[in-house]
């Protein structure tokens, strides 16, 4: 699984490095951001056990926190300067609350170390004459990279692991705050399929809808 995921990191890396340096003429951005995440319930699939529904906790403070880092070309070279394509990373997890670990008899379940989610995404932007201000929206599709931590009867697991795919939709605005820099506050929510191995060979299957309101601040050039 390791070998699986240094593949991908390395597919990634490719792929940004060829997007970026073919739009060398293009407008750029690089976006770091935080915020607060959460999770609303989900069924949980385990091949050995009775399935069960897990009361999800978001934590987004608590370390390590959630964050996301994100670059952007603007298609300005081909005659579209308000379609964009981003390459967006974010480092989203959830924790079962107590009732869940109750009802599972799980002492420890939680995506922490990350419910890591990578997305390709085309972006729309609505500048409006006049103002700094540059409403936009966006979507894409990705994958999945969840640290997987379980810890029942029967064994620990604790890995990262090539989960499965997720899909996003964004939605913000943009505020010129210098002529290279611009802050920004959003929507991001993310549906993601996971499919993770667990101890003594069983499997575990869950869909997570992580929900974001983001806050960053974005360098241009």
């Amino acid at each position: 699984m390791s070998k699986k995921i240094a593949c991908l990191s390395s597919s990634a890396a490719i792929a940004a490095l060829v997007l970026f340096t073919s739009a060398a003429r293009a407008e750029m951005a690089i976006s770091v951001y935080g915020g607060v995440q959460s999770a609303p319930h989900s069924d949980v699939e385990v091949s050995d056990e009775p399935d069960f529904t897990a009361g999800w906790e978001g934590k987004s403070f608590a370390m390590p926190p959630y964050y996301g880092v994100r670059g952007t070309w603007w298609m300005e070279e081909v005659g579209q300067p308000n379609l964009g394509v981003s390459l967006d990373f974010s480092h989203a997890k959830v924790y079962a609350d107590d009732e869940t670990l109750a009802d599972s008899g799980w002492s420890h379940f939680e995506f922490t170390d990350g419910l890591n989610l990578l997305t390709l995404n085309a972006l729309y932007r609505f500048p409006i004459e006049g103002t700094r201000f540059t409403p936009y929206v966006g979507a894409g599709a990705g994958v999945n990279i969840p640290h997987v931590e379980v810890t029942r009867a029967s064994g620990t697991t604790s890995e990262y692991q090539l989960g499965g795919a997720t899909i996003q939709a964004q939605a913000g605005v943009a505020y010129d705050i210098a002529d290279r820099w611009q802050a920004f506050v959003e929507y991001k929510g993310n549906y993601s399929w996971v499919d993770a191995d667990i101890d003594s060979g069983a499997t575990l299957k869950t869909n997570i809808m992580t929900n974001a309101v983001n806050a960053g601040i974005t360098f241009r050039w």
